[in-house]
């Protein structure tokens, strides 16, 4: 019975899309524009990532021997740095592109990450001048992706040019996006994989770099013990590190007058945290309980693999519908400089002081299990309001479809009712992305703070 679960899990693992929100720059400015603390802060200095790696080498190279040191206590089955990658601060003297490939080694996210200066623009705001704007691979390591029905767009930062931490914050909320977690697996076809030591990929293809990097965007926190006792592989997910990592950097970057690096690396942060807020993130298979998981399976096994199958593609259909639906939502309003119930969620502080004070644990036992408590609530919601054609046909599949259906429109076609049924339940959603994104960066700027 073990092997019939892992071999479904794996299939689920394969097909899950890696995404979680499809641009979460355009949440992140509404979310932080009802936190003072970010939306009222001073302009900042833009500043190179290898001028701040070089003035505080030393403390870096403390902090990552921390974090690994962290991580080992914190987090389950997180394979140890290898000792050959470890940052020292020696090699500053070996000029930029040097400095650069050791940190980024020694975080063990994708050398090839571009960190360019740069912002997305709120979209409320005027068209930024074509002149400044930068190619899309100037910023990303992954291909230009426009199934959410909206292309990003990205502005020039020179160094030293003033900029408002709000941009900052948001811009680097949808940045690990953009490759920062391609192929860090052991079966990787990069070079950099095998050497990382996080062994071969727990799910998805090794040879399909989106997919690669999935584990470090989805986080299996709350499954039934007898997925764990089935599919153990299923604790190997790094959204934990990732936060844990960028926060503890955000802060140290603040502590030593390094306030535009202080808001990039917690928007960094804030991406890992913003994608445990997806039910489909949080949790394995949203309305499909580890019984019908392993009795689909048993099916598979003796020669009728069709309920699989099918399985793999609702799930992944819901997932699509639930990421485009708030994209359109969000990017309608603000075309039509006109607030939606997308837009009042993000800015919603009503409930940002019902959670628990921001910990280490937060993501995992406030954020993660919120999200995880509701996949069953919002697969329903979505069943009754959504064309039945998009997320209950297996025959169909959405991802392949979707920047030609108006979601919006199909959805409006049902009715007022089931409409009004589907914007409340990504409101919900979007409030809580709000409420743990301000949250989070209220406790990183608490942390920071001289004391």
């Amino acid at each position: 019975m073990q092997k019939i679960l892992i071999a479904a899990l794996l299939a689920l693992g394969t097909a899950s899309p890696a995404l979680a929100w499809s641009n979460h720059a355009l949440a992140s400015y509404r979310a932080f524009e009802a936190l003072p603390e970010v939306a009222q802060a001073a302009p900042v200095a833009a500043e190179p990532l290898e001028d701040f790696l070089r003035a505080q080498a030393a403390p870096v190279e403390a902090l990552l021997a921390s974090e690994d040191a962290w991580a080992q206590a914190h987090i389950a089955h997180y394979p140890p740095l290898p000792a050959p990658l470890r940052f020292d601060a020696q090699v500053a003297r070996q000029g930029p592109e040097a400095l650069r490939k050791a940190f980024l080694t020694a975080l063990r996210a994708s050398p090839e990450s571009r960190l360019a200066l740069y912002v997305q623009p709120d979209p409320w705001a005027p068209a930024p001048d074509p002149a400044a704007r930068l190619e899309h691979d100037a910023v990303s390591a992954l291909p230009a992706r426009d199934k959410d029905g909206g292309g990003h767009v990205f502005v020039r930062l020179r160094p030293g040019e003033s900029v408002a931490p709000l941009a900052v914050l948001a811009s680097a909320s949808d940045e690990p996006d953009y490759g920062m977690d391609l192929n860090l697996w052991a079966d990787s076809p990069s070079e950099w994989g095998p050497a990382y030591g996080f062994g071969k990929i727990p799910f998805g293809n090794p040879n399909l770099s989106f997919s690669t990097q999935a584990p470090f965007h989805m986080g299996y926190h709350h499954e039934s013990p007898v997925i764990y006792m089935a599919a153990g592989f299923l604790k190997r997910t790094y959204p934990l590190l990732r936060i844990h990592q960028y926060a503890s950097l955000s802060e140290l970057a603040f502590r030593t007058g390094h306030p535009y690096w202080g808001w990039r690396f917690a928007g960094l942060a804030l991406h890992y945290l913003q994608d445990l807020t997806q039910p489909y993130h949080a949790s394995l298979a949203p309305g499909f309980s580890a019984a019908r998981l392993i009795g689909i399976n048993l099916l598979a096994t003796l020669g009728m693999p069709g309920a699989k199958n099918d399985m793999v593609i609702l799930l992944s259909n819901r997932h699509f519908v639930l990421e485009r639906y708030e994209s359109q939502m969000i990017q309608a309003a603000a075309q039509a400089r006109q607030q939606g119930a997308v837009d009042l969620a993000l800015r919603d502080t009503s409930t940002d002081a019902g959670h628990p004070a921001w910990s280490d644990a937060y993501p995992r036992d406030t954020v993660a299990h919120q999200a995880h408590g509701l996949g069953t609530t919002v697969t329903s919601q979505m069943l009754a309001s959504v064309p039945s054609g998009y997320v209950d046909d297996p025959g169909f599949d959405f991802g392949v479809h979707a920047k030609d259906i108006d979601l919006v429109a199909e959805v409006a076609r049902q009715g007022d009712a089931p409409r009004q049924v589907l914007e409340s339940t990504i409101a919900t959603l979007m409030r809580n992305f709000g409420a743990h994104s301000r949250n989070m960066v209220r406790g990183i700027l608490a942390n920071a703070a001289p004391r």
